[in-house]
């Protein structure tokens, strides 16, 4: 009698218990979830640092509780510095269309969303011109002998193989331009080298700029670090030989190269490696030379140009 007396007792605690959990239950049916706001959307231009994505909530079920950004889809995955508040900044934006969503939660555990788009347009093209008067970085190497006769101060550089008081003169140009202004993580679109020919030239014949039957010349990249007022024939940086510029042979007493493209070149400068150009003979045979001015020629115009074209 006992064990069914105590049965019957437990069997009505459960059902007392089951009956008030019921009425603890929030009814949520008819309760509007949050109303979410993702702002506007925005139209932003490369190359930019972080956008800001400033959203809000409103709920009639007391107040909100809780945010979640997030991206819907992208070109990449930025960073979204504080996804769990109404206002976060976004970094490591590409060009591309995003789409973020902003997710709220209210007291009674309902949710709202919206979504916000982005779209990152491509930099404008930027053109640089670059014609520096008295570039520390204009160096006309030489060597009579084995005697350095190098030249920091020139207003001319050459590729040339002469003679000079019978012994055997070379001379090679090195010619560098600053290319800081160039934003980090920019691309190069076009680079255009012009250096013009010296009409008034201190070297080889005295009287053309152009000399010599195999005058044909190599452009390179310089490859190492150099210092203008140390560097010496003995000690001149190497270039790089396997994306050298070949310029033909002239019989022409003058002749500027106008726009040779060093687009491949700049592109590496313009990162971390801007060590300049090299000018040299392809064969450094007597008598031949290419003379031109420097960035000390009296004649601003014929002063190294460098043109790019960049976004």
């Amino acid at each position: 009698m006992k064990t069914i007396l105590n049965s019957f007792f437990f069997c009505a605690l459960i059902s007392f218990l089951f009956t008030g959990c019921q009425k603890e239950v929030a009814n949520t049916s008819n309760l509007t979830p949050p109303t979410v706001d993702a702002g506007t959307g925005q139209v932003v231009q490369a190359p930019i640092a972080s956008i800001t994505l400033t959203g809000s909530a409103t709920t009639t079920n007391g107040n909100i509780v809780g945010y979640l950004w997030s991206m819907v889809y992208g070109p990449n995955v930025p960073v979204i510095t504080s996804p769990g508040s109404p206002t976060t900044t976004v970094t490591n934006l590409v060009v591309g269309n995003y789409l973020f969503q902003l997710m709220a939660i209210d007291e009674a555990g309902l949710t709202g969303l919206d979504t916000v788009s982005v779209r990152v347009n491509p930099s404008a093209i930027q053109t640089l011109t670059l014609q520096p008067t008295n570039n520390p970085y204009d160096v006309h190497l030489g060597v009579v002998g084995t005697t350095n006769v190098t030249d920091n101060n020139s207003v001319e550089f050459s590729g040339g193989a002469w003679t000079n008081g019978g012994q055997p003169f070379f001379t090679r140009g090195l010619v560098k331009f600053d290319l800081s202004s160039i934003p980090a993580g920019a691309t190069i679109l076009s680079a255009k080298l012009s250096i013009y020919s010296d009409p008034t030239p201190l070297n080889g014949n005295l009287v053309d700029a152009n000399s010599g039957s195999a005058n044909a010349l190599f452009l390179e990249r310089v490859t190492s670090i150099w210092n203008p007022a140390t560097v010496t024939w003995q000690n001149q940086p190497a270039g790089d030989a396997p994306t050298q510029i070949s310029i033909p042979h002239t019989n022409l007493p003058f002749l500027d190269l106008v726009d040779i493209d060093v687009k491949n070149m700049v592109a590496i400068m313009a990162g971390t490696a801007n060590y300049g150009f090299k000018i040299r003979l392809q064969n450094e045979l007597a008598y031949n030379i290419r003379i031109f001015c420097s960035g000390r020629h009296p004649i601003a115009a014929k002063h190294p140009k460098l043109v790019i074209t960049y976004q």
